[in-house]
């Protein structure tokens, strides 16, 4: 599955224009990056922008931009309410999906390494990029701002992780740069049956992880208590990674919890909602629904649909629009405005935009009949696959219907997990119907390379060699998946509801034809492969799986009837 990251740099010009589109239209004109949000600020003279795409191309972007902010950007005359020290003040990089934290660090490192010895900037990585600990803190990093740059990178304790320790005319122009990685920053509010501000402050101060200010006798009005050291003592709140205020919004007539949750591991928004929920209720208040302010990764709607179907004793293996619904559900989403996830969820935007036809999306018309055309794809590596992710469905059916099965209610868990697994091999395998037909073309597109020289004979020969290993690979995993299939089904055959025992059983008829289907297109495109070792070694195991499927066929198709009889 396709990783993505968000990246977020700030620029050192929230005033002019011009420059700040010279920066955006490089992002722009980037391939496989979308521009999701540039937010200009006069006071503080910066401006936030937020793209999105694939780690490699996120990262050559970034440098891009950082490439132009240095040439557009002056710090020597630079002014505003906000910390800064560099043209490119920050630059975090944030995991959106399949992706994980350490690699993301990973990542921002690789951007600081290019970007200091390239553009000459001094940069510090900071967050979880971070070499030391000290570091990991941007405030520490940038402390003094631009007019201590000069002293602090000649400095032993913070000389830059990357780029130059002199203070030169370059350097005085464009400044320093902070690359990190962090992670995803919810800014989200909830809406309160109330009008009284001091009621919904008293909330965010119960949940935010600052707290409140402790103090002597009464709780409200009492003198804030300090401690040693003249500093105020804080009572914590209960979510970490969680900042809040009350607010009153004139447009809602209602107000609010505003919260900006930062550490989405610790806190994640469903955990949130319900924790706002139950302090508000304490307090003889209702929360009326949820606000999502900008985007949110699918993941976050994910959890947060599987919690509440967890609380009802449902299953979780439903397919994702149905996921993604009970969560805005069960957190009002929608209660103030509508909520689309096609707007405000990441994956859902990206996908929008390079959105190109996909077998599965078609009607069963509609591939029935592609398929019957003169066109060779798609053709029976796809069909094989689509089979394979049939028996799937059925067998999560069963385990779905098992699950709300009246008298079987103390079962719902142990049904659930079989669904969940059923839904990830179902969608797996439609992945693969589309990829086995990218493969094919692959194969197409290399046989119509240029031969016209010895080395363009030599390089279509190895793109045709390249496509062909693919093409036996997609056809391997599709019988690898398929097989999985007949471990929900033999499940659901032995424990499921009876009355579907036949969809089971179907289910393993699928599953036998996709792994022979599978293993012909294995068999037949190894044929034409110059690694001998290679296709011999996938055919042969290709073709014990073969002998294992129409082993468990014959298995389970006799229980099937054993049921069936009663």
């Amino acid at each position: 599955m396709k990783q993505l990251i968000e990246c977020v740099p700030n620029f050192s010009e929230g005033r002019n224009l011009e420059v700040i589109k010279q920066i955006t239209d490089v992002i722009e004109k980037s391939e496989g990056v979308k521009l999701l949000d540039v937010d200009p600020g006069f006071t503080t003279n910066r401006t936030v922008v937020t793209f999105v795409g694939t780690p490699e191309e996120v990262i050559e972007t970034a440098f891009h931009a950082i490439a132009k902010a240095k040439e557009v950007i002056d710090m020597r005359g630079h002014h505003g309410d906000h910390p800064r020290f560099g043209a490119t003040d920050v630059c975090p990089l944030v995991p959106v999906s399949n992706i994980s934290m350490e690699e993301t660090a990973e990542y921002a490192r690789k951007l600081a390494k290019r970007v200091g010895e390239e553009l000459n900037i001094p940069v510090y990585c900071y967050e979880s990029a971070a070499f030391e600990p000290k570091r990991r803190n941007l405030a520490n990093c940038r402390n003094g701002e631009y007019e201590a740059l000069k002293e602090r990178i000649a400095s032993t304790d913070w000389k830059p992780d990357f780029g130059p320790c002199q203070f030169t005319e370059e350097v005085a122009k464009s400044g320093a740069s902070a690359i990190g990685a962090r992670d995803f920053l919810i800014a989200v509010n909830y809406n309160l049956n109330t009008t009284s501000t001091r009621r919904a402050n008293a909330i965010a101060f119960d949940v935010r992880e600052k707290g409140r200010p402790k103090r002597e006798g009464n709780p409200i009005t009492g003198k804030i208590m300090k401690d040693e050291n003249g500093n105020s003592i804080y009572i914590p709140g209960t979510l970490k990674g969680t900042k809040a205020i009350g607010w009153y919004i004139k447009e809602y007539g209602v107000a609010q919890v505003s919260m900006n949750i930062t550490d989405t591991n610790a806190t994640p928004l469903h955990i949130a909602f319900e924790e706002v929920c139950n302090k508000a209720a304490a307090r003889g208040i209702r929360v009326t629904g949820t606000e999502i302010v900008g985007l949110v990764p699918k993941k976050t709607l994910i959890d947060a649909g599987k919690y509440f179907l967890r609380k009802q004793q449902r299953s979780v293996g439903i397919d994702e629009p149905e996921i993604i619904k009970i969560a805005i559900k069960s957190m009002g989403l929608d209660d103030l405005k509508p909520f689309i996830p096609e707007e405000k969820v990441i994956e859902y935007l990206i996908e929008k935009d390079n959105k190109s036809e996909k077998l599965v999306d078609m009607t069963c018309t509609g591939f029935a009949n592609e398929t019957a055309s003169e066109s060779p794809a798609p053709g029976g590596g796809s069909i094989s696959a689509y089979m394979g992710s049939l028996g799937a469905a059925l067998g999560t059916m069963v385990a779905n219907l098992s699950s709300h099965k009246p008298g079987w209610d103390a079962r719902w868990e142990e049904f659930s997990v079989w669904a969940e697994k059923g839904q990830q091999i179902k969608d797996d395998l439609l992945y693969l119907v589309d990829e086995d037909t990218h493969s094919f073309n692959l194969i197409m597109n290399a046989f119509g390379m240029p031969k016209s020289n010895d080395e363009e004979k030599a390089a279509r020969k190895q793109a045709i060699q390249n496509a062909t290993k693919y093409a036996i690979e997609v056809p391997f995993k599709t019988i690898q998946r398929s097989f999985d299939v007949f471990e929900i089904c033999a499940a659901m055959i032995e424990n499921g509801n009876p009355n579907s025992v036949t969809d089971a059983g179907v289910g393993v008829l699928c599953a036998r034809a996709a792994v022979i289907g599978a293993y012909l297109n294995v068999k037949i495109n190894a044929s034409s492969l110059e690694d001998k070792a290679f296709a011999d070694d996938m055919v042969q195991k290709a073709h014990d799986y073969v002998v294992r499927a129409k082993e468990l066929e014959t298995q389970l198709m006799q229980k099937v009837e054993a049921v069936i009889e009663g």
